[in-house]
């Protein structure tokens, strides 16, 4: 750099003028030659010393401001370096440790109706069930309770009486304090429909569904939903099917013993066809509840749309309807049994095709048959369609 030249120059002008002074001194002059300290500035204990040498103090200046801005360029360096590497840095987000305070609450002090009305909401029986086991305020009797129940009972019974009809609830099992609960009661109602009875061996549910069957091979077989039974009022149901199966209803049977039924089981069949040989079991069935009326079972036939119905005795007829129409895979068909008037209706797909039968009275279940292999039918309850029907009946 220019000052490191300057330096060069001085420095060389400065050994000439030692030179001379010492030659001075060589040749005995009286001149002496003046000392000076390593930093080239003059004694100053020495009698006429000299003031310091101005250039030489410049350059000391230079070379001291160069040193400084020099140091400064370093550090500049190591900044931008360590600057680099905190931007290549994994940033990895730390865990934050929230600290939750406990929080106990008196529910003694809250009016059970509130925490009932509450509990409501939840509405399925096994979150009401989930609840009775989350706390023993929610599962256990209640001092307060008129009926000696649980809040969570409380709130099973009040959902069972406001979505059940008469009719459904004439279904259900009735409460038994110790045996029979309402969260019970309400879990049956949920599943209101199921096949819980299959006759012959050729028939088992779909799929491990009870509420779902069909035909291994082509052999008869029959599912009824026998908890369901229908003893006044107005039922529907929905049967999705597959194939040609046949569903309808037919009389309560709880004492029938369906491991004696045999290879096959049909509730309606004319007598030369072989399927009425078990009609005298199914009598021997009979009660009180039966009433007068000999339709003991009576079906709709899905491929052609015919009905059946027998008195499992001499009686059976296998006639058309008006409205009647047959049915294919896919479709939905759905029975409405009307027992104030006496009648089953038949709706396909949501729209309504007639009444197939009338003259009914007393109890009967809902019933499914399958004969065909692939034979398929899945019950549900439903809403009646509101759509206007396809004829006057």
């Amino acid at each position: 750099c220019a000052i490191t030249q300057h330096w060069k120059v001085y420095e060389c002008g400065a050994k000439t003028r030692r030179s001379r002074v010492l030659r001075m001194a060589d040749d005995g002059s009286e001149k002496k030659p003046k000392t000076a300290t390593e930093d080239g500035v003059v004694d100053p204990s020495e009698r006429g010393a000299r003031r310091p040498d101005p250039l030489w103090l410049y350059f000391l200046s230079c070379a001291s401001a160069a040193d400084m801005r020099g140091e400064n360029q370093r550090l500049r360096s190591e900044n931008e370096q360590l600057h680099g590497r905190t931007w290549q840095l994994n940033h990895e987000v730390l865990p934050v440790v929230v600290i939750h305070a406990t929080v106990v609450v008196d529910l003694s002090r809250v009016d059970t109706s509130i925490v009932a009305h509450i509990a409501s909401f939840l509405g399925e029986s096994l979150e009401l069930l989930n609840l009775a086991l989350t706390c023993k305020s929610f599962g256990w009797r209640q001092p307060t309770s008129a009926r000696n129940l649980s809040l969570v009972e409380e709130v099973a019974c009040q959902a069972v009486f406001s979505r059940a009809t008469d009719a459904e609830r004439s279904c259900l099992p009735r409460h038994v304090s110790g045996t029979t609960t309402w969260l019970s009661i309400l879990h049956r109602f949920e599943h209101l429909l199921t096949f819980d009875v299959l006759l012959g061996r050729h028939i088992e549910h779909q799929n491990g569904d009870n509420f779902s069957v069909h035909s291994t091979i082509n052999w008869l077989g029959t599912a009824v939903s026998s908890h369901y039974v229908m003893r006044s009022g107005t039922h529907y149901a929905e049967f999705e099917i597959t194939g040609m199966p046949s569903v309808g209803i037919v009389r309560p049977m709880p004492n029938l013993d369906s491991g004696a039924i045999g290879d096959y089981c049909l509730f309606v069949g004319h007598q030369l066809s072989g399927s009425t040989e078990l009609y005298p079991t199914f009598l021997a069935q009979r009660s009180d509840e039966w009433s007068a009326c000999n339709v003991h079972a009576c079906h709709y036939n899905c491929e052609s749309g015919d009905m059946e119905w027998t008195d499992w005795n001499i009686e059976y007829e296998f006639v058309g309807w008006e409205g009647m129409e047959g049915c294919r895979t896919g479709d939905c068909v759905g029975l409405l049994l009307n027992l104030d008037e006496g009648t089953l209706a038949v709706y396909k797909n949501n729209r309504r095709l007639g009444v197939m039968k009338d003259g009914l009275s007393g109890s009967y279940c809902w019933h499914a048959g399958v004969g065909q292999d692939g034979d398929t039918v899945t019950i549900s309850k439903a809403r009646i369609p509101t759509m206007a029907p396809s004829s006057p009946n």
